[in-house]
């Protein structure tokens, strides 16, 4: 049935979108949208992985090293992702990147053996990085600073629903065959890459605007420069600490915790992390606006002290309300973490060229997703219980929290809040 008070008419949806984006330049819708397709497509094809693997008749080890060797090779190839970026430019490397990402996961749902599925993951990996480095350096260098919060939780919120959906479509396609999900991946890969190259501008307005001004070469920031910054440093560590805890403790060690200490079925944990994503999803555009209006600092000491909190909540968890009520303390948490430290960074290389900046700082974050479950296990299985993991994670956040709570204001002021700042003074 069709009318104007249609709930999901397509002037309803027009005008949620003009809200949400307005003041923010096209670049941002675009890469939101990209980032939707990839997070769809990832999430079909995630829970088929490894036992995709497993039907070549690998060990379980194995089978996870296909997950494990496509982050290793976003890693390690986020730096020089960042060095292409810089010479050929934003626009070109998303694309190819996400050309290798397509290419390579149709290639693995024809793969009949075991290396093969493995080398292709890899390339795989390699094109991620190139991707998500070029996406992110795009955007820092497409919106002014008074909008840089809103724009990176617009992003963010691409990843976030798309990763909902994409168990849900895959539940479907999965039941065609395990080999289809690689081939609905690499399609909607190919459509972030149409979207990509078709409705993305040959450069930035912003970079247009000030090459008009001025016939001078942008300006490259430099890594050692960057890192002269507290606050570049501070970005860092919060993003490998959110590796670590938000992701690694979360994934590996909370579906066991649920199990074996909570005694609930598998099932539980889904919930659990359905209610993170869904409490994120919530809080990702109103603390984008925090993030511009309120300044980068008190979101960290907001995002660092939710999530110390969910982990003593956690650790102290032994029945289901203290469990949900941490696991929404995570995902609050998320909604903070995933976008401040971008936007710090955004401040820190200001209208310069400076996409190796970005990829050594989505490095820490790749770095985090790696060690946090390694170390996590470890520490499970030498000490037979979830004590001491839950109590490390708490220290390293509280570390995040302390740093955060110390840095300074990155954000600078617009001419409106100078002169109130001024007027204040003044009068007083």
């Amino acid at each position: 049935m069709q009318g104007k008070h249609s709930p999901c008419s397509f002037e309803t949806m027009n005008t949620i979108a003009r809200r949400y984006f307005q003041d923010l330049p096209r670049e941002v819708a675009v890469v939101t949208a990209i980032a939707f397709c990839v997070a769809l497509g990832y999430g079909i094809v995630a829970p088929v992985l490894p036992l995709f693997a497993e039907s070549f008749g690998v060990s379980a080890l194995a089978a996870s090293a296909v997950i494990s060797l496509f982050a290793f090779m976003r890693f390690i190839s986020a730096t020089p992702s960042g060095w292409l970026v810089n010479k050929l430019g934003e626009r070109w490397v998303l694309g190819v990147g996400l050309s290798m990402v397509s290419v390579s996961s149709a290639l693995a749902g024809t793969a009949q053996t075991y290396s093969q599925l493995l080398f292709l993951r890899a390339a795989g990996g390699l094109g991620s990085a190139m991707f998500s480095v070029a996406a992110m350096s795009l955007l820092l260098h497409s919106v002014d600073p008074q909008h840089r919060g809103r724009a990176v939780s617009m992003y963010q919120s691409g990843f976030l629903f798309g990763g909902l959906a994409g168990p849900l479509v895959g539940g479907l396609v999965v039941g065609i065959s395990i080999r289809a999900p690689f081939f609905v991946y690499s399609g909607t890969l190919m459509l972030a890459v149409c979207t990509a190259l078709f409705t993305l501008p040959k450069m930035p307005k912003k970079a247009e605007d000030a090459q008009s001004q001025e016939s001078e070469v942008v300006e490259t920031m430099q890594l050692r420069e960057a890192l002269s910054f507290r606050a570049y440093w501070t970005a860092m560590t919060i993003n490998l600490v959110t590796g670590m805890t938000s992701f690694g403790l979360r994934m590996t060690l909370i579906p066991l915790f649920v199990l074996e200490v909570l005694h609930k079925s598998a099932q539980t944990s889904s919930i659990s992390f359905l209610i993170s994503s869904v409490m994120q999803a919530l809080l990702l555009l109103p603390v984008g606006r925090m993030i511009d209006v309120r300044g980068r600092k008190p979101a960290l000491v907001v995002g660092c002290t939710l999530l110390t909190s969910s982990l003593l909540v956690l650790t102290a968890s032994h029945g289901l309300g203290t469990f949900y009520l941490s696991m929404m303390l995570m995902g609050a948490a998320g909604s903070f973490l995933g976008a401040t430290p971008s936007a710090m960074v955004g401040d820190i290389v200001k209208t310069r060229k400076g996409a190796q900046v970005v990829g050594l700082y989505q490095m820490t974050g790749d770095l985090g997703i790696i060690v946090g479950p390694m170390v996590a296990g470890y520490l499970k299985d030498s000490t037979g219980g979830y004590f001491v993991p839950f109590m490390v994670s708490v220290a390293v956040s509280a570390v995040a929290l302390v740093m955060s709570a110390t840095v300074n204001e990155t954000k600078q002021k617009n001419s409106e809040e100078q002169k109130r700042e001024s007027y204040e003074t003044t009068s007083s």
